[in-house]
């Protein structure tokens, strides 16, 4: 119960869903009752955003630095040239160095937009476990660090077993990423004073590495606090959907469908969902959530329009909450829709579809049009070889959530 807490950290935790697992929950609470706690979160730049799947993790931290403690943003520039093997079907593929760091820059971008960094006690900082992990002599780590790790143990975790369990190969390259990411915790232990590493209910076992490392080679008592694995209503992991990954920069995902993914929420999950990633009072999320029937969709626009202006920013949410006013409303285009221009006024609508990211490839687009997806200023097109000629602005909805706007040029 979240009462059971004394420290503000573990009751915003608890009161707003985030806890799955402490590894010393009363240890923990003391602790960040009396001093300020150093928290990090580990984050492999695999891409140059992250996507709505990872928004719990950078929530978490904002809570710690809303309850006063410091977040630390650990970029995996060395982790990242290896990838994370827990809970997936096969090995990541390697990046070069400057995908990686080009992936480090897109991404600081986003954390800039949830915490306030600076050189203050509770401001974030963002480091590189490249600044540690590229400068390791191997047969010394092994000695120093590879003693206290059971291949037993390692081999029991979910993460690891599930995968073997389905004969799947697991390399060596990726059986070591636990044992740097204990190495991380217990680095930054040393180097940032960290007490806490926090993650998703996958990272369990790595962070539980990480505590013991710690423990055992430098008699420091650190702690990790997971959160539970997120899925909607409908069982879907979250971030993902039918057209891919919900990004959380603007380049890789207009405005108007970040908002309009929000809108979309499943009404079983609008409370949890306003707890998670807004941060809208506890009492006015239970008057939100209670709300029944077609008023169930103004808490969803109200979701919609707070989550975005926190990835987004203000304005945007609200470009975009008016012009899915205009849009489904009134029937009318509005300017946070993705555009795409139609040379000398027409375009076929295989092309139009790929060109505003509605299909992947022309066989999709197909698809998408022989299935009744496809309509063109609300009236659905059948003729996959239709070509759409454009007078003033045209709108073309791929389904119910996805509309865009073909312009002459």
């Amino acid at each position: 119960m979240a009462t059971e807490y004394r420290s503000d950290l573990l009751r915003i935790l608890s009161e707003r869903g985030y806890i799955h697992q402490v590894t010393d929950a009363a240890a923990l609470d003391a602790l960040a009752e009396k001093q300020v706690v150093p928290g990090y979160i580990g984050f492999d730049p695999t891409a140059p955003s992250l996507h709505v799947g990872s928004l719990v993790q950078i929530m978490l931290l904002r809570r710690l630095q809303q309850a006063g403690h410091k977040p630390i943003v650990l970029m995996g520039g060395g982790t990242g040239k290896i990838g994370d093997p827990s809970f997936k079907d096969e090995a990541r593929k390697l990046a070069s160095d400057d995908v990686i760091a080009a992936n480090i820059a897109g991404i600081q971008r986003i954390f800039e937009r949830f915490l306030t960094f600076g050189d203050g006690p509770s401001d974030a900082v963002m480091v590189n476990n490249a600044d540690w992990l590229d400068k390791l002599e191997y047969i010394p780590f092994l000695r120093e660090v590879g003693q206290h790790f059971s291949v037993n143990r390692m081999l029991s975790f979910d993460s690891v077993k599930l995968r073997l369990d389905r004969e799947q190969s697991l390399s060596f390259l990726e059986f070591n990423y636990m044992i740097l990411q204990g190495y991380d915790f217990r680095e930054l232990s040393k180097r940032q004073g960290v007490r806490l590493q926090m993650g998703g209910s996958d990272q369990w076992g790595n962070i539980v590495n990480g505590v013991e490392l710690a423990r055992r080679m430098d008699g420091a008592e650190v702690y990790g606090v997971t959160t539970p694995l997120l899925t909607t209503a409908d069982g879907v992991k979250m971030g993902k959907t039918v057209s891919g990954a919900v990004w959380l920069h603007e380049d890789q995902l207009s405005h108007f469908d970040y908002w309009q993914f929000w809108r979309n929420t499943n009404d079983r999950d609008v409370g949890r969902f306003l707890r998670l990633f807004t941060d809208l009072p506890l009492d006015e999320i239970a008057r939100l959530e209670t709300l029944e029937g077609a008023e169930i969709n103004e808490a969803k626009k109200v979701l919609a329009t707070e989550a975005t202006a926190m990835c987004r920013g203000r304005a945007a949410a609200d470009e975009a909450a008016e012009t899915a006013r205009r849009t489904f409303e009134e029937g009318a285009s509005g300017t946070a829709l993705p555009t795409i221009d139609a040379p000398g006024g027409s375009i076929a609508i295989v092309d139009a579809l790929i060109g505003l990211g509605f299909a992947k490839s022309k066989g999709e687009a197909r698809r998408l049009i022989a299935g009744g997806g496809a309509r063109v200023d609300g009236e659905k097109i059948g003729d996959e070889a239709a070509v759409i000629t454009v007078n003033g602005d045209v709108r073309l909805s791929a389904g119910k959530k996805h509309h865009g706007i073909i312009r002459a040029s």
